[in-house]
Order: structure tokens, then C-alpha cells, then sequence
């Protein structure tokens, strides 16, 4: 019971550190993806070279692991407040052609990622842009105007 303890307080500290450090850390790895693809190895890492001596605690380990990757997931589709906790939501970088500055310090993302990301959406000036987002796996979305970059009224709605 001991190795089900420990997995379930350091799957909790990870979850919880992976999350106050941002999006960006971890690229289009949700922070529960990362803790599961640091944690496995390191379990059966010490079954493998006989430090632990029990193979069976390894698979005590990985198994309850994956009993809180699923309960998580569980949660975070049935409850939008835990997915909110867990994932935590898009933020808005560019709104109507202008950056939002408090965000993009907030997430600390530099102006020339959201360039790169409009560059490669094929826009080429700021005012083409209607919405860029910071999405949770850490990928920037542009969504220009229109298809073909014209600019349109402004939608006074939130995002």
C-alpha cells in the first residue's frame, strides 16, 4: 500500500507543478501526458536493474499510475471545472489585430512567437488577424479575418 501512496502524492505534486508553469513549458504535451512519460520509465527503471528487487512493486506502481491517468481524464470530461483545473483554458494573444499585452506576459510568450505562428498561417501583417489564442497544448492559433485577409466589422463578443 505504501507504493500506491507514493505514486498518488507524486502524481498530485507533478500535476500541480507542470500546471503553475505554464503552457509553453511542454510544447502540445498536456501536463498529465508529461507526468505519465516521466513517471512510467522511472518505475520499471528500478524493477530492470534490480535496485527495487520486485517487479511486482513496479507493476503496483504503473498500475495505479495509470488508475489516476484515467480517473483524471474521467473527471476532466465529466466536470468542466476540474478540466479547467487540469488543462486550464485558451488564452487570447491577439484580439482584432492588436496584441494583448497582460497576457502575453502572463504566459510569457514573446511577440515574435505569435509573428511566427501568423507567418506560418500565412498572414503577414498584424491587422490580418482577427483572433491568435494560445491553446492549452501550447499551440498557437491564428484565425485571420476572412480567407482572403480582408478586414471585417469588429465582433464586439469575448472569447
Amino acid at each position: 500500500m505504501e507504493t500506491v501512496i507514493r505514486v498518488v502524492l507524486i502524481y498530485l505534486f507533478l500535476m500541480v507543478a507542470l500546471r503553475l508553469m505554464g503552457k509553453r513549458e511542454f510544447g502540445e504535451l498536456a501536463p498529465f501526458d508529461f507526468v505519465v512519460l516521466l513517471l512510467i520509465p522511472e518505475m520499471f527503471s528500478q524493477a530492470l536493474v534490480r535496485e527495487d528487487f520486485s517487479l511486482t512493486n513496479a507493476l503496483i506502481a504503473v498500475s495505479t499510475l495509470l488508475c489516476l491517468v484515467f480517473a483524471t481524464s474521467l473527471l476532466n470530461y465529466r466536470f468542466e471545472r476540474v478540466g479547467r483545473a487540469i488543462a486550464g483554458t485558451p488564452t487570447v494573444l491577439v484580439r482584432h489585430g492588436s496584441i494583448v499585452p497582460h497576457n502575453l506576459d502572463r504566459e510569457r510568450v514573446a511577440p515574435g512567437e505569435v509573428l511566427d505562428a501568423m507567418h506560418a498561417s500565412g498572414l503577414h501583417r498584424m491587422s490580418e488577424v482577427r483572433w491568435a489564442i494560445l491553446e492549452t497544448d501550447g499551440r498557437i492559433t491564428v484565425i485571420p479575418w476572412d480567407p482572403a485577409g480582408a478586414r471585417q466589422p469588429e465582433d464586439h463578443g469575448t472569447v
